[in-house]
């Protein structure tokens, strides 16, 4: 049995869950906005008491890695990492984007996703203005195009619109549906960056003992780059 605290705060939502294989046992989670100084490390304790362990019953910690807030990841992997040193268990470290993307897979026919071999999933974190964190994943979670901060214009992904049906999600998605007009494009609601959707991740790797350096782990913050505009010609 391998039994997992998770940890989520990338994004305004705070979310920690327990796993036991791959399967949530227990969640609790805000969307309050930015409270995760207050409510991260409450929640982990609240979980382990009201399923009565003791940090060192835990086989792992896993963590969101980001990208997303700087201080709310900065938050979370503080918190996993206070977990890991008392109970001395190892710590995962699982992509915001690439749980997101993974979810939405898993669930494609009830997000009303159609079957398409040519489906690619588009995982967005809002940044500022019209920039997302964003990557592009295809069904069986290979990287198409890796994360960047990019800024979205009516060309975003243009070329891979024309020959592939891509689902978009996140809570970073809704500045392309104002300015992508593909029937290519899907945009699917109500996706948001959860400890639940980190769970068969995070055990995956756990399997394989794809484990971090507690001591010298951080958090993939993206937060110095350079967004990019499309090189097109924007007057045509």
């Amino acid at each position: 049995m391998a039994a997992i605290l998770i940890i989520e705060t990338s994004t305004e939502i705070c979310s920690v869950a327990l796993t036991v294989n791959g399967q949530i046992i227990d969640l609790i989670e805000s969307d309050e906005g930015q409270n995760h100084a207050r409510l991260t490390a409450a929640f982990a304790e609240q979980l382990m008491k009201r399923n009565s362990l003791k940090s060192g019953e835990l086989d792992a910690v896993a963590v969101s890695k980001g990208p997303g807030s700087y201080t709310g990841l900065r938050i979370g992997v503080s918190t996993a990492k206070g977990i890991c040193y008392a109970g001395n268990i190892p710590l995962i470290a699982i992509g915001t984007l690439e749980a997101m993307a993974k979810h939405v897979s898993l669930n494609r026919i009830q997000l009303g996703i159609q079957e398409s071999n040519q489906t690619l999933f588009c995982p967005m974190i809002d940044a500022r203005r019209m920039e997302v964190f964003s990557m592009l994943l295809d069904e069986a979670g290979r990287v198409i195009k890796p994360i960047t901060a990019q800024v979205i214009d009516e060309f975003f992904l243009a070329d891979e619109l024309k020959i592939n049906q891509i689902a978009f999600f996140g809570n970073g998605s809704a500045k392309c549906r104002k300015v992508l007009e593909s029937p290519n494009a899907i945009f699917v609601s109500d996706i948001k960056a959860s400890a639940q959707h980190m769970s068969e991740l995070a055990y995956q790797a756990y399997t394989k003992k794809q484990f971090e350096d507690v001591a010298y782990f951080e958090p993939f913050y993206l937060k110095d780059f350079v967004a990019t505009v499309s090189k097109k010609n924007l007057l045509g």
